[in-house]
């Protein structure tokens, strides 16, 4: 079995596409995944599988409409991706402000990011890099003033998920717990 990361984007924000935590638990064991651990309530879980993450992905986005009624987006890591991605990080002196740091988990690599768009919305102190899984941004002032914040996945053109560097660094601690 390995472990795996599952992250779910807008699942209990505002009211909406409710998904108690409790619930989650429960259907990861349901469709097999053991030692199930959840951290905060905008979606993310840290669990053992022998099935691949694209099959893990499918199951769960089927099973949460069975029962909810909703599909959301969830991403499926495994612990070496996560590894990579905070290995990655282009910007280490900003950990030290870690709600500053954010990862955007891509569901792909982008092929035709609007890259001289994406530098045009970014304030002077905001710095961001892509890499083939991961887009790193760096805003001091904090992403919900942040222009390039807003407008990430749409000059991608890819599918994401977006972790501050606390959240990730509490998530691969639950993977080691």
């Amino acid at each position: 079995m390995l472990t795996y990361i599952a992250l779910f984007r807008g699942i209990n924000v505002g009211g909406n596409n409710s998904l108690p935590m409790k619930e989650l638990v429960a259907v990861l064991e349901d469709i097999g995944a053991r030692k199930v651990r959840t951290y905060i309530q905008s979606g993310n879980a840290v669990f053992r599988s022998a099935e691949t993450g694209s099959q893990l992905a499918g199951q769960l986005t089927a099973e949460i409409k069975k029962r909810r009624g909703f599909e959301p987006f969830v991403l499926i890591l495994d612990l070496e991706a996560l590894d990579r991605a905070m290995a990655g990080n282009p910007f280490p002196e900003a950990e030290a402000d870690p709600s500053s740091l954010h990862l955007g988990f891509l569901a792909y690599p982008t092929t035709h990011p609007d890259l001289a768009k994406l530098n045009s919305l970014k304030k002077e102190s905001e710095r961001f890099y892509l890499s083939e899984a991961v887009f790193y941004l760096h805003a001091p002032e904090g992403v919900g003033r942040s222009r390039l914040a807003a407008g990430i996945e749409k000059l991608l053109g890819v599918p994401m998920t977006d972790r501050n560097w606390r959240t990730v660094c509490r998530i691969r601690e639950l993977a080691d717990e």
